[in-house]
């Protein structure tokens, strides 16, 4: 008998059995902005957003992991991404949404601590030193393994701009499993995406092997907003994605952190030239809202299998956040103003979730790799 054939019909029944798992279950993804250096927006979204899945679910261990199949991350947005994730060694996320907010409250003063450099001292940026001694807290395990992209529960993307090529970097747990020259140490991974250029130097780091290099500065410059990206990992990833074949087969929360472009906090310099701080947030709310514009005409047949919690007033506590109505994109421009709170849209996507099930897909049968290569042709 050809052992070709023979391998290829296994192949195809373990694709029909992995298929039909998949059959019937849209792909979660959850994507949080960067901009700022507080998160209040995204903590709030995601404390409530875990609450809700336990409070549906009716067990309190339940986390925000458990529910989706891909997070995705930019700046202080990563950081709490790969909180969510990081793999306490037993399959488990380290963090929960509120051990995640928490932290984050507590060490924002060293996370963004402010220093003043230059020839009179006036120049201010953010202590380097400082932020990496926050990270590496966050990212090593109570057994001392210092965590890299492939220890997440689940599938992550950060993504950076690299000044080497001169083009946007997406750190992803996907190409670090499949190879070390793509797997990078997670606290390096959101010092990188952090890099903002008027307040960090680039940051220079290297794949685990040394073999990929990357001089780095901040995500949010070309992915502030990053739901786009995890949208396009997921619809080509047929290793880890094979149902998908359009949004149609997707569900996506998106969280925002806050509008930067504030005209009341923008300063401008006498003759009206924008400061760099004032520029950078314009420039971050731009890719933010350009991206959220995207989606909302790519779901504009299925609206409520994309929803984007995003504060638009003045919102400065969680309570008040909750309470804000949702803001919609519109097809081909605009927004409306929905009666539903932000938190009512959150308990509304929860009551989806749940109603599926748990992230829970098995590994996807690889043909590259599944089977070990012959040996002498035996």
């Amino acid at each position: 008998m050809d052992l070709s054939k023979v391998t290829q019909e296994i192949f195809t029944k373990l694709e029909q059995k992995w298929l039909h798992h998949c059959e019937g279950k849209r792909t979660r993804v959850l994507s949080i902005d960067g901009g700022g250096t507080t998160a209040i927006v995204a903590c709030a979204a995601l404390v409530h957003l875990e609450y809700q899945i336990q409070l549906k679910t009716g067990d309190s261990n339940a986390r925000i992991a458990d529910f989706f199949d891909i997070v995705v991350g930019t700046g202080i947005g990563a950081l709490l991404a790969a909180m969510l994730v990081a793999d306490d060694g037993f399959g488990r996320p380290i963090y929960s949404a509120g051990e995640a907010a928490k932290f984050v409250a507590e060490n924002q003063s060293h996370l963004f601590k402010v220093k003043n450099v230059g020839v009179f001292r006036r120049r201010i940026r953010f202590s380097e030193r400082s932020m990496d001694a926050v990270l590496k807290k966050a990212f090593r395990r109570d057994d001392g393994r210092v965590l890299t992209l492939k220890d997440t529960c689940k599938p992550l993307l950060v993504p950076c701009f690299d000044l080497n090529s001169s083009a946007p970097f997406v750190f992803s747990r996907a190409d670090a499993i499949q190879s070390p020259s793509f797997d990078f140490d997670l606290w390096k991974v959101i010092r990188a995406t952090s890099a903002t250029p008027s307040m960090f130097k680039p940051y220079p780091l290297s794949s685990s092997d040394g073999k990929t290099s990357c001089l780095a500065v901040d995500g949010g410059l070309v992915m502030n907003n990053p739901t786009a990206a995890a949208v396009t990992h997921v619809l080509h990833n047929k290793t880890d994605f094979p149902s998908v074949t359009g949004v149609d087969d997707l569900l996506v929360l998106s969280i925002g952190n806050g509008a930067l472009s504030n005209p009341s906090s923008m300063t401008f310099s006498r003759n009206g030239d924008c400061s760099t701080a004032s520029l950078v947030g314009i420039v971050l709310d731009g890719v933010s809202e350009t991206v959220d514009q995207m989606l909302g005409n790519s779901f504009c047949w299925n609206p409520n299998d994309y929803i984007r919690i995003q504060a638009n007033g003045i919102a400065g506590t969680t309570e008040e956040l909750l309470e804000e109505r949702g803001v919609e994109s519109l097809p081909f421009g605009g927004k409306r103003l929905l009666t539903e709170t932000n938190g009512q849209r959150i308990g509304s996507f929860v009551q989806r979730l749940v109603a599926a099930g748990r992230s829970s897909l098995p590994p996807s049968p690889c043909k590259e790799t599944a089977v070990s290569p012959l040996v002498n042709g035996r």
